[in-house]
Protein backbone atom coordinates (compact mmCIF):
# COMPACT_ATOMS: atom_id res chain seq x y z
CA UNK A 1 0.00 0.00 0.00
CA UNK A 2 2.80 2.35 0.94
CA UNK A 3 4.36 1.98 -2.60
CA UNK A 4 1.19 1.95 -4.31
CA UNK A 5 0.82 5.36 -3.03
CA UNK A 6 4.45 6.69 -3.28
CA UNK A 7 3.31 5.97 -7.32
CA UNK A 8 -0.11 7.68 -7.34
CA UNK A 9 1.92 10.75 -5.46
CA UNK A 10 4.91 10.63 -7.69
CA UNK A 11 3.07 10.39 -11.13
CA UNK A 12 0.89 13.19 -10.27
CA UNK A 13 4.05 15.36 -9.83
CA UNK A 14 5.16 13.84 -12.74
CA UNK A 15 3.09 15.70 -14.84
CA UNK A 16 3.82 16.54 -18.59
CA UNK A 17 7.39 15.30 -18.00
CA UNK A 18 6.68 11.24 -18.06
CA UNK A 19 3.12 11.18 -19.42
CA UNK A 20 3.70 7.38 -19.96
CA UNK A 21 5.88 5.82 -17.89
CA UNK A 22 6.83 2.02 -18.68
CA UNK A 23 4.91 0.51 -16.11
CA UNK A 24 7.60 -2.45 -14.07
CA UNK A 25 4.61 -4.11 -11.88
CA UNK A 26 3.23 -6.33 -14.99
CA UNK A 27 6.90 -6.73 -16.75
CA UNK A 28 8.23 -10.18 -17.42
CA UNK A 29 11.11 -11.90 -16.49
CA UNK A 30 14.15 -12.16 -19.09
CA UNK A 31 15.66 -14.96 -20.59
CA UNK A 32 19.21 -14.38 -22.05
CA UNK A 33 22.15 -16.44 -22.71
CA UNK A 34 25.60 -15.51 -20.28
CA UNK A 35 27.95 -17.00 -22.82
CA UNK A 36 26.91 -14.55 -26.17
CA UNK A 37 26.74 -11.76 -23.66
CA UNK A 38 30.27 -12.71 -22.74
CA UNK A 39 31.23 -11.69 -26.41
CA UNK A 40 29.64 -8.46 -26.35
CA UNK A 41 31.01 -6.69 -23.56
CA UNK A 42 34.32 -5.51 -24.83
CA UNK A 43 33.59 -1.95 -24.60
CA UNK A 44 31.44 -2.71 -21.68
CA UNK A 45 34.50 -3.35 -19.35
CA UNK A 46 36.71 -0.28 -20.63
CA UNK A 47 34.05 1.78 -18.38
CA UNK A 48 32.11 -1.15 -15.88
CA UNK A 49 35.73 -2.81 -15.13
CA UNK A 50 36.95 -6.72 -15.78
CA UNK A 51 33.71 -9.29 -14.66
CA UNK A 52 31.88 -6.04 -14.37
CA UNK A 53 33.49 -4.51 -11.39
CA UNK A 54 33.94 -0.91 -12.19
CA UNK A 55 37.24 0.87 -11.32
CA UNK A 56 35.84 4.06 -11.59
CA UNK A 57 33.69 5.31 -8.40
CA UNK A 58 31.67 7.36 -10.44
CA UNK A 59 30.70 3.77 -12.70
CA UNK A 60 28.01 1.35 -11.77
CA UNK A 61 29.06 -1.81 -10.79
CA UNK A 62 27.48 -4.77 -13.14
CA UNK A 63 28.49 -7.60 -11.58
CA UNK A 64 25.37 -9.56 -9.63
CA UNK A 65 23.31 -7.39 -10.42
CA UNK A 66 19.72 -8.34 -11.23
CA UNK A 67 19.39 -9.53 -14.97
CA UNK A 68 15.73 -8.37 -15.41
CA UNK A 69 17.62 -4.29 -13.64
CA UNK A 70 20.28 -4.50 -16.25
CA UNK A 71 18.33 -5.29 -19.15
CA UNK A 72 15.63 -2.77 -18.19
CA UNK A 73 18.57 -0.46 -17.91
CA UNK A 74 19.76 -1.37 -21.20
CA UNK A 75 16.52 -1.09 -22.88
CA UNK A 76 16.35 2.64 -21.44
CA UNK A 77 18.88 3.77 -22.91
CA UNK A 78 18.46 2.43 -26.32
CA UNK A 79 14.57 3.86 -26.23
CA UNK A 80 15.68 7.29 -24.71
CA UNK A 81 18.02 7.46 -27.45
CA UNK A 82 19.88 10.89 -25.58
CA UNK A 83 22.55 12.70 -27.41
CA UNK A 84 24.27 13.46 -23.48
CA UNK A 85 24.73 10.00 -22.68
CA UNK A 86 27.53 8.17 -23.62
CA UNK A 87 25.84 5.06 -23.15
CA UNK A 88 23.28 6.09 -26.53
CA UNK A 89 26.50 5.39 -29.15
CA UNK A 90 27.18 1.68 -26.70
CA UNK A 91 23.84 0.64 -26.85
CA UNK A 92 22.64 1.84 -30.68
CA UNK A 93 23.76 -0.86 -32.96
CA UNK A 94 22.78 -3.56 -30.21
CA UNK A 95 19.30 -5.54 -30.82
CA UNK A 96 16.66 -6.51 -27.82
CA UNK A 97 18.62 -10.36 -27.93
CA UNK A 98 22.02 -8.35 -27.37
CA UNK A 99 20.58 -6.54 -23.91
CA UNK A 100 19.44 -9.57 -22.77
CA UNK A 101 22.22 -11.35 -23.52
CA UNK A 102 24.87 -8.91 -21.68
CA UNK A 103 22.20 -8.45 -18.54
CA UNK A 104 22.60 -12.22 -18.41
CA UNK A 105 26.02 -11.93 -18.27
CA UNK A 106 27.19 -9.43 -15.95
CA UNK A 107 24.03 -10.84 -13.32
CA UNK A 108 26.14 -14.00 -13.25
CA UNK A 109 29.58 -12.38 -12.41
CA UNK A 110 30.31 -11.98 -8.75
CA UNK A 111 30.57 -8.53 -7.22
CA UNK A 112 34.12 -7.94 -5.68
CA UNK A 113 33.63 -5.40 -2.76
CA UNK A 114 33.61 -1.66 -3.73
CA UNK A 115 36.70 0.92 -2.53
CA UNK A 116 36.28 1.94 1.32
CA UNK A 117 34.59 5.08 1.84
CA UNK A 118 35.09 7.31 4.89
CA UNK A 119 32.04 8.48 5.15
CA UNK A 120 29.06 8.36 8.14
CA UNK A 121 27.55 5.03 7.92
CA UNK A 122 25.77 4.71 10.78
CA UNK A 123 23.58 7.54 9.35
CA UNK A 124 23.57 5.70 6.38
CA UNK A 125 22.39 2.26 8.27
CA UNK A 126 19.51 4.31 9.58
CA UNK A 127 17.73 5.65 6.49
CA UNK A 128 18.33 2.40 4.87
CA UNK A 129 16.80 0.41 7.64
CA UNK A 130 14.45 2.64 9.08
CA UNK A 131 14.13 5.66 7.13
CA UNK A 132 13.00 9.18 8.47
CA UNK A 133 9.21 10.11 8.86
CA UNK A 134 9.56 12.99 10.11
CA UNK A 135 10.80 13.86 7.57
CA UNK A 136 8.48 11.47 4.96
CA UNK A 137 11.84 9.60 4.39
CA UNK A 138 10.69 5.83 3.33
CA UNK A 139 12.92 2.78 4.20
CA UNK A 140 14.79 1.51 1.65
CA UNK A 141 14.89 -2.36 3.15
CA UNK A 142 11.51 -2.84 1.99
CA UNK A 143 12.52 -2.99 -1.47
CA UNK A 144 15.67 -3.69 -1.63
CA UNK A 145 16.27 -6.26 0.88
CA UNK A 146 17.17 -6.02 4.66
CA UNK A 147 20.94 -6.85 3.49
CA UNK A 148 20.97 -4.51 0.04
CA UNK A 149 21.04 -7.80 -2.13
CA UNK A 150 17.91 -7.39 -3.53
CA UNK A 151 14.31 -7.91 -2.56
CA UNK A 152 14.02 -11.64 -1.14
CA UNK A 153 11.41 -12.11 -3.57
CA UNK A 154 13.49 -11.53 -6.68
CA UNK A 155 14.75 -15.14 -7.60
CA UNK A 156 11.14 -16.66 -6.86
CA UNK A 157 8.51 -14.31 -6.64
CA UNK A 158 6.57 -12.01 -9.11
CA UNK A 159 8.97 -10.37 -11.90
CA UNK A 160 8.73 -7.12 -10.68
CA UNK A 161 10.48 -7.85 -7.39
CA UNK A 162 13.83 -8.53 -10.22
CA UNK A 163 13.60 -4.77 -11.15
CA UNK A 164 14.73 -3.60 -7.56
CA UNK A 165 18.72 -3.59 -8.24
CA UNK A 166 21.26 -4.89 -5.61
CA UNK A 167 22.74 -2.44 -4.00
CA UNK A 168 25.18 -3.92 -1.82
CA UNK A 169 28.70 -2.76 -2.79
CA UNK A 170 27.63 -0.65 -5.28
CA UNK A 171 30.21 2.44 -5.91
CA UNK A 172 29.40 5.38 -3.44
CA UNK A 173 29.94 7.92 -5.83
CA UNK A 174 27.54 6.72 -8.63
CA UNK A 175 25.06 6.02 -6.11
CA UNK A 176 24.95 9.58 -4.95
CA UNK A 177 24.71 10.56 -8.22
CA UNK A 178 21.68 7.91 -9.45
CA UNK A 179 19.92 9.29 -5.75
CA UNK A 180 20.40 12.80 -6.49
CA UNK A 181 18.85 12.47 -9.85
CA UNK A 182 16.03 10.89 -8.94
CA UNK A 183 15.43 13.43 -6.20
CA UNK A 184 15.63 16.28 -8.18
CA UNK A 185 13.11 14.37 -10.54
CA UNK A 186 15.37 13.99 -14.06
CA UNK A 187 14.73 10.21 -14.41
CA UNK A 188 10.81 9.19 -14.72
CA UNK A 189 10.83 6.94 -17.37
CA UNK A 190 9.30 3.72 -15.43
CA UNK A 191 6.75 3.26 -12.26
CA UNK A 192 10.10 2.10 -10.53
CA UNK A 193 11.49 5.24 -11.30
CA UNK A 194 8.63 7.29 -10.09
CA UNK A 195 8.42 5.29 -6.57
CA UNK A 196 12.52 6.50 -6.24
CA UNK A 197 11.54 9.84 -7.34
CA UNK A 198 8.64 9.84 -4.03
CA UNK A 199 11.23 8.19 -1.88
CA UNK A 200 13.93 10.68 -2.73
CA UNK A 201 12.47 13.69 -2.46
CA UNK A 202 13.25 14.51 1.16
CA UNK A 203 16.79 13.08 0.92
CA UNK A 204 19.53 16.50 1.85
CA UNK A 205 23.01 15.89 -0.28
CA UNK A 206 24.16 14.65 3.54
CA UNK A 207 21.62 11.83 3.78
CA UNK A 208 22.57 10.76 0.74
CA UNK A 209 26.18 10.49 0.67
CA UNK A 210 25.61 8.56 3.97
CA UNK A 211 23.40 6.02 2.59
CA UNK A 212 26.19 5.48 -0.65
CA UNK A 213 28.82 5.24 1.89
CA UNK A 214 26.99 2.78 3.29
CA UNK A 215 25.48 0.34 0.60
CA UNK A 216 29.19 0.58 -0.69
CA UNK A 217 30.80 -1.12 2.23
CA UNK A 218 27.99 -3.92 3.08
CA UNK A 219 30.40 -6.01 0.66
Amino acid sequence: MFHKTLLVVAMLGAGAAQADPLDLRRADRIDGDAAAGAAKVTVCVACHGPEGNALVPAFPALAGQNAEYLYRTLAGFKRRADPASPMTAQVEKLDDADLRNIAAYFAARKRSAAPAAAGDRTTGAAVFDRGDPARGIAPCRGCHGAAADGHPRAADGPARYAYYPVLAGQNADYLVARLAQYRDGKIDDTTNALIMRGVAHNLDDASIRALADWLAAQR
